[in-house]
């Protein structure tokens, strides 16, 4: 839950949970020649919540470099039935439709089953439903201002978890990509972009309230335009930065697009993988290494094969 509450005052977007992403992460399937894309919403999910029907969530990929989408995957889910079952169809859109926050493209997937959460599923390359959640940290020793309690706050909550696999020829030559989430809700038939990111724990670190809509309706390549000065700012305030080095700092972040060069091992800020430990990179950013650790480690409930994030908690 590195993004989660990133509506303003400490909130989900829009007051609504299930429009609430809290992680991104992307890094090589097992055996090579395919890449996994993993987004989470919806944080402290429990069995029988549901994915928004009205939402568009969505993984947007750079190709070019140019922090544009060229390759965006949509996932749009059914009206939960009387029974509390839904279905996802995965869209793949290319080139301008990709920059389109509408699901454009060919159905590449069709009317999935949501899963509660006790299988893998119909499919070893999409997955969509209730999972444990992978993100671990001493939250409450954070807010303690880094009295440290030992205690992973994340080790039993859940999320409800969109897992893609894709050969890596889909995603393009490059082997340089740029990834982000995004979730947009229509409304009186509009759709308007409520909650986007890559990077873990930036909006809540950076974001004053005031922006934070704004941002979680903008584009990663107005970023560093936008958010280069007030963000330097923080820096400046909170780890004793000057404006160089806390420039040379941002730029791992802005623009908020996750750069994974897949001729390399996946490693935070080179992709991500559910046992990297953000929290802990975050906080030495922040900090200028005067903190460089929560002493919290990764989860041990993940699965070494699809869909990798491991069972809910019940």
């Amino acid at each position: 839950m590195s993004h989660h509450l990133s509506g303003p005052n400490l909130r989900s977007p829009l007051d609504d949970a299930r429009l609430d992403m809290t992680d991104l992460f992307a890094f090589a399937a097992p055996g090579g020649g395919r890449t996994v894309l993993i987004l989470d919403v919806h944080p402290l999910a429990t069995a029988g919540q549901a994915f928004h029907p009205d939402a568009v969530y969505r993984i947007d990929v750079d190709t070019d470099g140019d922090q544009r989408a060229d390759i965006a995957y949509s996932f749009v889910f059914s009206a939960p039935d009387e029974d509390g079952r839904q279905s996802a169809t995965v869209l793949r859109a290319t080139g301008e439709e990709a920059r389109s926050h509408e699901p454009g493209g060919p159905q590449i997937i069709t009317d999935a089953p949501v899963q509660p959460g006790a299988g893998t599923g119909d499919s070893d390359t999409f997955y969509a439903g209730l999972r444990s959640d992978p993100f671990f940290a001493d939250l409450d020793g954070i807010v303690a201002k880094f009295q440290w309690t030992g205690v992973d706050w994340g080790a039993d909550k859940n999320v409800l978890a969109i897992v893609l696999e894709v050969p890596d020829a889909d995603l393009g030559p490059n082997p340089e990509i740029g990834v982000w989430g995004r979730v947009s809700l229509r409304r009186n038939g509009q759709l308007t972009s409520v909650d986007r990111g890559a990077h873990p724990s930036l909006t809540a670190y950076f974001n004053a309230e005031e922006v934070k809509d704004a941002y979680n309706a903008g584009e990663p390549a107005d970023d560093w335009a936008t958010y280069r000065e007030p963000w330097t700012a923080v820096l400046e305030h909170f780890g004793g930065y000057d404006q160089l080095s806390a420039e040379q700092a941002l730029r791992t972040v802005l623009p908020d697009i996750l750069r994974y060069d897949r001729t390399k091992p996946a490693a935070y800020p080179n992709g991500r993988t559910l046992t990297d430990d953000v929290t802990s990179a975050r906080l030495s950013m922040l900090t200028d290494g005067q903190v460089p650790t929560d002493h919290i480690g990764p989860h041990t409930d993940l699965l070494p094969t699809f869909p990798y994030l491991g069972p809910p908690h019940v």
